[in-house]
């Protein structure tokens, strides 16, 4: 109709190649919401310490305002250190490119009718507003208000980093709780890589030879190149200056260099979300006139990342009157979480795994396991994991699981393993400590 057409002439021609400051940034999101209401879902998580930022986020999908049944929640966090800038404006290109390609191009209208993808251009508004002077190194503007390092404020999972929890890291932690995220990926700036979990790491990660590795390194290793394959260079792995060099364009993250209190792992462990960094350009605020490079040069990446979150299986736990079942523990065998990922409010769960044979262990606290074994495909071309739903006939109540502990987890890992002969294998021993802390 004409005045949809007007509608999407209006948007497309509101979003130039430029930097969008918080006041532009928040009229940009709530025209979009405008010319899209039943595509698109606009509010706030929260405030920044100054206040003068909110925290906005887009959610779009056919479902846009809550989670549905079924539908894998993603997002993209952008804008964390304030200076770096590059993901805070292709976001919005993004959005942009969603909502004017739904109902014309096929993929994405496949990809929105069965994915919920939540946008947040910026973590960090009053970081990028005191970013007065742009500069290709750093700025006083990573920081937020407070003068802290949002990604190195997260609860970490290996030390206690006894940090001072900020505003807009505690809205985020309550947006993960809140939200059944699956797939996520935070957008920095200063490198040209895509970087993976562990974060940080100890002797029962594998730290001490130089790589802190997760129970689903296969995926992690996966998602990172699917990015950097798809993307114009970040596979070829040049890096940003001679001496740092990235094969394929990825890395995990404690190769790289240690970092406590990182959002990615923060992620992984207690939100059951599998999140990996992008770092997009070397210079970490470019010039405006390279926005549009920078944009068709991750166009294809940030659309084929989204479909990974189709990857592995999901389904449902109900009792015996098909009552779902919250906080049943489901977990793919040989890969346990220290935090075992447990199925949400309508007993749902959702397992990102490679195409393979796996045995599924779905556990009701207190009665016996349910085993299966699945033959997973590759279903990202689908748009829909594989389903498999369990059914405990002898359940007929709401299951209680202890919620995570906010401790460090890893290290009880650790000061177990000192105990144990150093000849069992380091998953061996995570999961006789994992059948301990279940």
């Amino acid at each position: 109709d004409v005045v949809g057409i007007l509608c999407l002439i209006s948007v497309a021609a509101a979003l130039d190649f430029k930097y969008h400051h918080t006041e532009e940034l928040e009229a940009y999101l709530k025209e979009v919401h405008a010319a899209y209401p039943s595509l698109t879902h606009l509010h706030s998580i929260g405030r920044s310490v100054e206040g003068r930022g909110d925290l906005w986020v887009l959610v779009l999908g056919r479902f846009p305002t809550h989670h549905k049944i079924g539908i894998p929640e993603f997002k993209y966090v952008a804008n964390m250190h304030g200076d770096e800038i590059v993901g805070r404006e292709i976001l919005l290109h993004l959005i942009d490119f969603l909502v004017t390609s739904y109902r014309r191009d096929p993929v994405i209208t496949r990809l929105l009718n069965n994915t919920r993808i939540h946008i947040m251009p910026t973590m960090n508004p009053d970081g990028f507003e005191a970013t007065e002077v742009p500069d290709c190194y750093y700025t006083q503007g990573r920081y937020n208000k407070n003068g802290e390092d949002l990604n190195r404020n997260f609860p970490d999972a290996f030390e206690n980093n006894n940090a001072s929890i900020q505003p807009e890291t505690q809205a985020v932690m309550d947006w993960i709780k809140k939200e059944t995220f699956v797939l996520s990926a935070n957008l920095h700036g200063g490198a040209l890589v895509a970087s993976y979990t562990f974060d940080n790491g100890n002797s029962v990660t594998g730290s001490l030879k130089g790589y802190s590795r997760s129970p689903d390194d296969d995926v992690f290793i996966h998602l990172a190149k699917t990015y950097s394959f798809n993307h114009a260079s970040m596979y070829k792995g040049t890096g940003c200056d001679n001496r740092q060099t990235f094969p394929q364009g990825i890395t995990n993250g404690y190769s790289w260099y240690q970092l406590e209190g990182g959002m990615q792992d923060y992620n992984y462990i207690w939100g059951q979300c599998f999140e990996i960094t992008l770092e997009l350009s070397c210079c970490k605020y470019p010039p405006a006139d390279q926005l549009e490079k920078f944009w068709r040069d991750n166009k294809v990446a940030l659309i084929e990342y989204i479909k990974q979150v189709h990857l592995g299986v999901k389904g449902q736990v109900t009792d015996k009157n098909g009552n779902p079942v919250p906080n049943a523990i489901v977990e793919a065998k040989g890969r346990p979480h220290v935090c075992p990922y447990r199925t949400n409010d309508q007993g749902e769960y959702f397992l990102l795994l490679l195409p393979g044979t796996y045995v599924i262990n779905a556990t009701v606290p207190g009665f016996k396991s349910m085993l299966k074994t699945l033959e997973i495909p590759d279903n990202t071309g689908n748009f829909s994991a594989l389903k498999h739903d369990f059914s405990f006939s002898e359940v007929t109540m709401r299951s209680q699981a202890a919620s995570c502990p906010k401790a460090p987890l890893y290290q009880e890992l650790e000061r177990a393993s000192a105990a144990v002969k150093p000849t069992l294998s380091i998953l061996s021993l995570m999961t006789v400590m994992l059948v301990i802390f279940k």
